[in-house]
């Protein structure tokens, strides 16, 4: 399929339409970690912008948030802050680099050889599950008592997400999460439950005190953090992968071709190390806007950077920032209830696509000992301030039994 090529004002447009697809999700991320959403934003911008001059500007792509790393980031943010985030985010983004490499060298086939279905389905599974006591506690708890008004509320954004999804060819079904934090963004201020007065009192433009602070921190490269966080990316390679071979199948071009999915892989990397570097969340292709290109068919990757221009600006106005900070916690409850459950569902769609046979012994061993490890153990100290998360011990340890378990003939 040719890709179509629009100028002027529709750009303008289409770009924002792709802003829209994207807010969402970008934004959930660091409300659920305890990063800043304008600096989310801005490194959403960035990182989007990097990744297209890094792949000479030919794939049809977003970065924003990546869902892989909220635990992780949560963990470290509350034990060592900002400081050993941002360490363990840029060196993630290192770590795609690394893997940009050994693909380029040995090709793709040889380095996801590594990572089967039977590994990444169930540590996908991993990470929603891990995640869900999170989403029940915001939707659910105020101050640790059950809170019979964050419960209603979290159903109504759940029934609004439910019930846009479900609307036939329509776009507001490319932006679910929008629709629904707004409606119960809405019902909250109703019931009384949102502060307009920090609203007034935010600058127009420029980052809040707290945005700068993170943006100012300087990294801590701590070895826990960096345990934490980096390994995650061996994970959401996998992810990467999956994400190019459908925005190549949406737009009829094989980027694993050109410009090669070695410089997707080193593009999705540096933006992600330069996010951390600034104090946002890592980044990821997006899915959403893949959607918006499927719809449109409208394939220009200039509208994406116009789109990536948009959030930037976006996380520059201060009164913006703050609006998002003051979305009530059962809001994002209700909405994480549905997407850390997604993110479940996900990994078992991979295990169920791959076909998968469990009464292969191997098969079973394997998933049964990622899915225990990884939910069962939340940290293990292995030497002074170093640790593992259950996460990373799951990934560990399935790599290791995919090579070292026989195939049964």
């Amino acid at each position: 399929m040719s890709e179509f090529k629009i100028e002027g004002k529709a750009k303008l447009i289409l770009g924002a339409q792709h802003v829209l697809a994207m807010f969402g999700s970008t934004v959930l991320v660091p409300f659920l970690t305890g990063l800043n959403p304008s600096i989310a934003l801005i490194t959403a911008g960035l990182g989007t912008l990097l990744f297209h001059f890094l792949t000479k500007g030919k794939v049809p792509a977003f970065l924003g948030s990546s869902f892989a790393f909220i635990g992780a980031i949560q963990l470290v943010l509350k034990n060592q802050g900002i400081g050993a985030v941002k360490g363990g985010i840029i060196v993630a983004g290192i770590v795609y680099v690394i893997l940009a490499w050994l693909v380029k060298t040995y090709g793709a086939a040889k380095v996801t050889s590594f990572l089967p279905p039977v590994v990444t389905g169930p540590i996908i599974m991993v990470i929603g599950l891990r995640l869900s006591p999170v989403a029940i506690n915001m939707a659910m708890y105020k101050d640790g008592a059950f809170n019979l008004k964050y419960l209603l509320i979290a159903v109504v954004v759940i029934a609004t997400m439910i019930l846009v999804s479900s609307i036939g060819h329509s776009f507001f079904r490319l932006v679910p999460i929008l629709v629904s934090v707004f409606v119960g963004y809405l019902v909250s201020a109703l019931a009384g439950m949102v502060d307009f007065s920090v609203i007034s009192q935010a600058k127009w433009f420029g980052l809040s005190t707290e945005a700068m602070h993170d943006l100012l921190t300087i990294p801590k490269f701590s070895a826990g953090a960096v345990l934490a966080i980096a390994p995650i990316a061996i994970v959401t390679f996998i992810e990467h992968i999956g994400d190019i071979t459908t925005i190549g199948a949406v737009v009829g071009k094989d980027f694993f071709v050109d410009p090669g999915v070695h410089r997707t892989l080193l593009g999705d990397g540096l933006a992600t190390s330069l996010a951390g570097l600034l104090g946002g969340p890592s980044n990821t292709t997006y899915g959403e806007n893949t959607g918006v290109l499927a719809v449109t068919k409208i394939y220009d990757p200039g509208v994406l950077r116009i789109a990536a221009i948009y959030a930037i600006v976006l996380g520059l106005l201060g009164k913006f920032g703050v609006i998002l900070q003051t979305i009530p916690t059962p809001v994002m409850g209700g909405i994480s209830v549905i997407l850390f459950g997604m993110i479940a569902a996900i990994g078992v769609r991979m295990v169920v696509d791959a076909r998968l046979d469990f009464s292969n012994s191997r098969n079973l061993l394997i998933a049964a000992l990622i899915l225990v490890s990884g939910i069962a153990i939340n940290e293990i100290a292995v030497w002074r301030n170093i640790s593992l998360s259950g996460l990373t011990i799951a990934a560990i340890l399935g790599i290791i039994l995919n090579k070292i378990l026989p195939q049964d003939k």
